[in-house]
């Protein structure tokens, strides 16, 4: 009988994400004990351990999802994570800096997590989380349900000239010319880097 593997998985930032993974990995005989965002725990009593390993690799492979090396690795799934999930649920206001919410969610110091998210992902997790920010911006214009400074309250910008600022710096046009073009391209939150 086979014991539970657990596996942390890069690239892994929606919930949709997960449905398709159960559902993929119990087609081919693998139990899905626990999976959130970034993290899967299996089993399968019928299989051997590089069985499983297999089947999720194939599984997560298929759906352009890789299976996290090593520790370094994981704490910068878990970085991005974290600031995903705060764009989940508008308005924005997090209560901390961002520095003190990672530090005290992966109990690590902040300068060895800022410099390991910087060797890997070739940014600062400041500006990775103004990206963020940015698509989130884009998403609400494109819902047209919300004015420019509602979007800046909902995203906790101090002001809308900032966030206006931010948005042209980043994507290259202003807010009302991309609003306006309906030229909308949007990225996934795992191809923001």
């Amino acid at each position: 009988m086979s014991k539970s593997i657990e596996f942390w998985i890069k690239n892994m930032v929606c919930n949709r994400c997960l449905k398709v993974i159960e559902q993929e990995l119990q087609e081919l005989g693998v139990t899905v004990l626990s999976l959130e965002l970034g993290r899967l725990l299996v089993e399968a009593p019928e299989k051997t351990n590089n069985e499983i390993l297999d089947a999720v690799t194939i599984v997560l492979h298929a759906n352009d999802f890789e299976i996290v090396q090593n520790e370094e690795e994981m704490l910068t799934e878990r970085i991005k994570i974290i600031l995903i999930e705060q764009l989940q649920e508008l308005p924005l206001h997090i209560k901390v800096k961002i520095s003190e919410l990672l530090a005290s969610s992966l109990h690590k110091d902040y300068k060895a997590l800022s410099k390991l998210f910087s060797a890997n992902e070739k940014t600062t997790i400041e500006k990775y989380f103004i990206k963020l920010k940015i698509e989130k911006v884009k998403e609400l214009i494109q819902l047209k349900q919300h004015s420019f400074s509602d979007i800046g309250y909902l995203l906790d910008y101090s002001s809308v000239n900032h966030l206006s600022r931010q948005f042209k710096e980043i994507i290259g046009v202003s807010m009302t010319d991309y609003k306006n073009t309906e030229n909308w391209k949007r990225n996934f939150y795992d191809e923001i880097i």
